[in-house]
């Protein structure tokens, strides 16, 4: 916890209990929620807390590369797993999964040598996840009468 007061002193902030809740909830999870579950969860811990301040709070986290945001089309979701890896994003529930995939360091030298000059990368896959392959519905429960869409501006197979 010290190195994130550091981190966000150094940008002339502070490490608040809003933004203490919102990193402990990101890094405690295997999901790569939106900002709605993230809200729900920081709710339960900070009654008081608004929508607004937890986006704020995301943006906040994210300039200081204290999470990471995964831009599909219009929708974001939020990892707390800063380590290089890849993610695969389900076409059937909309979930988000971490791969098991070793990090391919040499791509970026492959780009170069076509003249660019790569900072970094990222490679996604899409596809379904296992429950979607076995039943055919979504995975994902998003809570009363709220369905799991497709990742948007990603084509369906």
């Amino acid at each position: 916890m010290e190195n994130l007061g550091q981190t966000l002193h150094a940008g002339g902030l502070r490490l608040t209990r809003q933004r203490q809740a919102i990193l402990d909830i990101l890094q405690h999870t295997d999901e790569h929620p939106d900002a709605t579950w993230i809200y729900e969860q920081v709710r339960q811990r900070i009654a008081h807390v608004s929508l607004g301040t937890v986006y704020r709070n995301l943006s906040i986290l994210e300039d200081q590369g204290l999470v990471r945001v995964l831009r599909y089309g219009r929708f974001r979701r939020y990892d707390g797993n800063l380590s290089r890896h890849y993610h695969l994003a389900c076409l059937g529930c909309g979930a988000v999964y971490d791969v098991s995939l070793a990090w391919q360091d040499g791509l970026n030298q492959q780009v170069e040598q076509e003249g660019y000059r790569v900072t970094d990368h990222r490679l996604e896959f899409y596809g379904y996840c296992p429950t979607c392959q076995h039943c055919g519905e979504p995975a994902v429960s998003l809570g009363e009468g709220r369905k799991a869409t497709p990742i948007d501006g990603v084509p369906e197979g």
